[in-house]
């Protein structure tokens, strides 16, 4: 692929009370792996020299790309003036990235805005009758903050398991995902985990599953 891509956003819709869905022209031959990424700028004058990471929430047949962004108004930045743009406003893309990929059955855990990467896997994994018995934990602040819960529970059913830390919410877990959580979850640990969040809770995560003897981790940093 060449270096750089511009494109129009098609639409913009809310998925959360501070999540974005930005749908975007395709460039003809772009193509990625589901829980890969690409750089993104905004094609407006003081906006030319940041790019960000954002991961590709469509898959690879739909003929537009999509990303599911988290917009954080207090710190004034790409995502902050993301959720200012319109529909015809330009985009650049820049080369595709990331290596977390789907590698077999196992265990995702993702918190907050890093459940991300892994909206295209299951999305196509569901497309090709696939998602077997993967579990995803996912843990937010509020019940708010939930992203595509309603397609989540339609892919995964009983195995999307919802954990809320900052409230206590009616048929929710109020358990942050630690050593003691994992223990109680996942009787199993001899298996493959992907892990996306902050940094914090990657590390906690990844750490507590080597405690308890489990193996094959992916991390996205």
């Amino acid at each position: 692929m060449t270096d750089q891509y511009i494109v129009k956003i098609l639409s913009i819709e809310p998925v959360t009370h501070d999540v974005k869905r930005f749908r975007v022209e395709k460039p003809e031959g772009y193509s990625f792996i589901p829980g890969q990424a690409t750089e993104i700028t905004i094609n407006k004058e003081g906006w030319l020299d940041k790019r960000n990471p954002f991961t590709f929430t469509s898959l690879n047949d739909w003929a537009f790309l999509e990303f599911t962004i988290k917009i954080y108004d207090e710190h004034k930045d790409v995502t902050h003036q993301l959720g200012l743009l319109k529909p015809g406003d330009e985009l650049i893309l820049h080369d595709v990235w990331g290596a977390i990929q789907y590698k077999g059955e196992g265990c995702f855990i993702a918190g907050g805005a890093g459940v991300t990467p892994f909206i295209a896997i299951f999305r196509q994994l569901y497309k090709e009758g696939l998602i077997g018995n993967n579990k995803l934990f996912f843990s937010n602040k509020t019940a708010a903050d939930i992203i595509l819960k309603e397609e989540f529970t339609k892919m995964l059913g009983k195995n999307f398991i919802n954990t809320i830390t900052q409230e206590h919410a009616p048929g929710y877990d109020h358990r942050h995902i630690d050593e003691a959580y994992l223990k109680d979850m996942i009787p199993d640990l001899n298996q493959q985990f992907y892990i996306c969040g902050p940094d914090q809770m990657i590390e906690t995560v990844q750490q507590a599953i080597k405690s308890l003897g489990g193996s094959a981790i992916t991390v996205e940093l």
